[in-house]
């Protein structure tokens, strides 16, 4: 699974022709949930304080990340995001 983005020890990783809805992955520390990037839906589990970090994150850069669920769906490699500063 690619990293497209890291930030305070948060890992945020996207599939290559993963099943719909368009989403990302997040990892941190023992924690894993998926975040749909239209609607912001979680599955998983993630500490509130994260969540509200991968929101913001997600706000900023959600064009590129649909750009980059756009590739994963045709194989395409993906472009790193700026990182949550």
């Amino acid at each position: 699974m690619p990293e497209i983005s890291r930030f305070y020890g948060m890992i945020i990783l996207m599939n290559f022709r993963d099943h719909a809805p368009a989403h990302f992955h997040v990892w941190y520390g023992d924690y894993k949930a998926i975040i749909m990037i239209e609607d912001g839906i979680v599955r998983g589990e993630m500490p509130q304080r994260a969540l509200k970090m991968i929101f913001e994150w997600m706000d900023a850069h959600r064009a590129e990340l649909l750009a980059d669920w756009g590739k994963s769906q045709i194989g395409e490699p993906l472009n790193k995001i700026e990182p949550l500063k």
